[in-house]
């Protein structure tokens, strides 16, 4: 077995069974196998690879169920947050989410506070953070908790501002042409489709 294909198979079983992120995944691997955190990294979609199969392998009964009830939330929220032009990202959109995973939105607004005061109208709670990006200023997070039925846990919901001019490039697929967000078309696609309720599913 080669360094980066264990490197992978342990950051998925973080990943799956603990909910971390890629990044501190990678970091937790790292640890476990005493490695120097300056080694070359494998890429993304690599690991993404590795947490596909650790649910195949794991926990292929109970993830397509967990995955569909977190796309349904995601499209519940999109749907009252459509004039802020919402894209689902991450796990959610990726087809790899269990009940550990948060939901990622991300927002094309015309205004940055535009979403804030949507929010405030509507008197749902959130509190705000930052997100750094490589390559450009932090984005504002505004982070909202929601029941997920049947779930038996609270859903993290993260709603990630963008500005408008950024949607040009959001749809750019990964180097094997899949999506990393999509609509709420998109999203309803993947909910019609029993096909598309499981780990492959993005």
């Amino acid at each position: 077995m080669t360094l980066d294909l264990t490197i992978c198979q342990v950051a998925a079983r973080c990943i799956v069974e603990e909910g971390l992120d890629y990044a501190t995944a990678k970091k937790r691997a790292a640890q476990e196998l005493g490695l120097k955190r300056n080694i070359p990294w494998p890429p993304h979609q690599d690991i993404e690879d590795a947490v596909r199969e650790h649910i195949a392998l794991f926990c292929p009964a109970t993830q397509p169920l967990e995955l569909l009830a977190l796309r349904r939330l995601a499209a519940h929220w999109m749907t009252r947050l459509q004039p802020l032009r919402p894209y689902l990202s991450g796990a959610v959109w990726r087809g790899t989410a269990t009940l550990l995973n948060d939901i990622h939105l991300d927002l094309y607004c015309d205004d940055s506070k535009q979403a804030e005061l949507m929010l405030l109208n509507e008197k749902i709670t959130f509190h705000t953070s930052s997100s750094s990006q490589p390559g450009r200023p932090p984005l504002d997070v505004l982070s909202l908790s929601s029941p997920c039925p049947p779930l038996p846990n609270h859903v993290s919901i993260h709603l990630f501002i963008y500005d408008f001019d950024d949607l040009r490039g959001a749809l750019k697929p990964d180097p094997r042409g899949q999506t990393w967000r999509g609509d709420l078309a998109a999203l309803e696609g993947l909910l019609s489709d029993p096909s598309l309720s499981g780990v492959n599913a993005a």
